[in-house]
């Protein structure tokens, strides 16, 4: 073959590449998203793609994995094994291997934060009416004593493969955490199938995967927690993840005064001193964890513990006012 005819060859075979490429190139990118109904709340997943039909698995795989954990730990769950320990009178259980990691995770924020942060603080929550049971009084201070003798999660231990409950410990609640964990999973998850614009959001727990499309970042606003009709502001993220608590999320009413369900493992009553705490970090697990452990703590220490472990924190206190840390940019 001639030089010349070779050079031909070559050319055409760049020209049909260039095309293939631009093709490829052309197709549209699309909004994909859904949303389903999981662990009491909605959750929705929403993707920037040119590929639809891989979003759409990748959707559905990740709704997936946020199902199984939702059954596999979900304390409300009764098919779970932390449901199964908290109501059966043998408190002990086997657990697997992510559930072990998971529990060290907790163990470690609830030493960080002066074991302020207790998630067997059940028996204290159905006390005030947040569980089976209305209430229509506040509870008695007896009450919260006999409620109290069976929160402490220092009696909660793992050896081997086996989850223990010691002494009075009753109850396990996850409702502070396993959202926040549920969507962590699924982000990875979504990141090993090549996602690169994700926001996955389970109101209070919000998790993202890189930028919206043309580099824009995430945008989502911080309610206000004296009128849920407003917005404090608006936070951008990109690939970082962010976790709200605040009173007016789940609260009773008893004789038309408001209590929320963040209580203080020492005094058996609600906190009193913040309305919102928000925090941005790279796990959405860590986030809602924090997001809790921070409000139940002194505004000092808890900005003291931000610092240590990286955090991003705003806390809003019941006056009114605002303190935040410096990287959390309010718009």
């Amino acid at each position: 073959m001639g030089k010349k005819k070779l050079n031909k060859k070559i050319k055409n075979t760049l020209v049909f590449l260039l095309l293939v490429i631009l093709c490829g190139c052309g197709k549209s990118v699309e909004k994909i998203s859904e949303q389903r109904f999981l662990f009491g709340t909605y959750i929705n997943i929403v993707i920037y793609s040119n590929d639809k039909s891989q979003a759409k698995k990748s959707i559905n795989l990740a709704f997936e994995k946020i199902s199984d954990i939702d059954e596999r730990y979900n304390s409300k769950n009764k098919n779970s094994a932390i449901y199964k320990i908290n109501t059966s009178t043998n408190k002990i259980v086997n657990i697997d291997s992510e559930f072990q990691d998971i529990l060290k995770k907790i163990k470690e924020v609830y030493e960080e934060s002066d074991r302020k942060y207790d998630v067997t603080i059940s028996p204290l929550l159905e006390l005030w009416g947040f569980g089976q049971n209305d209430r229509t009084t506040v509870p008695t201070k007896q009450e919260i004593k006999k409620a109290l003798e069976f929160v402490d999660f220092s009696n909660v231990i793992v050896e081997n493969n086996h989850l223990k409950y010691l002494a009075k410990t009753k109850e396990m609640d996850t409702g502070s955490f396993l959202k926040g964990y549920a969507i962590l999973k699924a982000k990875e998850l979504l990141e090993k199938r090549g996602e690169k614009h994700v926001f996955i959001t389970s109101i209070s727990s919000i998790t993202t995967i890189g930028t919206k499309i043309k580099n824009k970042p995430w945008r989502v606003g911080i309610q206000d927690p004296f009128d849920l009709s407003k917005t404090l502001g608006i936070v951008e993220l990109s690939g970082k993840s962010l976790g709200v608590s605040g009173d007016y999320q789940t609260y009773i009413e008893i004789n038309g005064k408001k209590y929320h369900h963040i209580m203080d493992n020492k005094t058996g009553y609600p906190i009193r001193d913040k309305k919102l705490v928000a925090v941005i970090c790279s796990s959405s697990f860590l986030a809602d964890m924090y997001s809790t452990a921070l409000f139940l703590m002194p505004e000092n220490k808890a900005f003291q513990l931000a610092k240590e472990k990286g955090l991003e924190v705003l806390i809003v206190k019941r006056d009114g006012t605002i303190s935040k840390t410096e990287n959390f940019i309010l718009k």
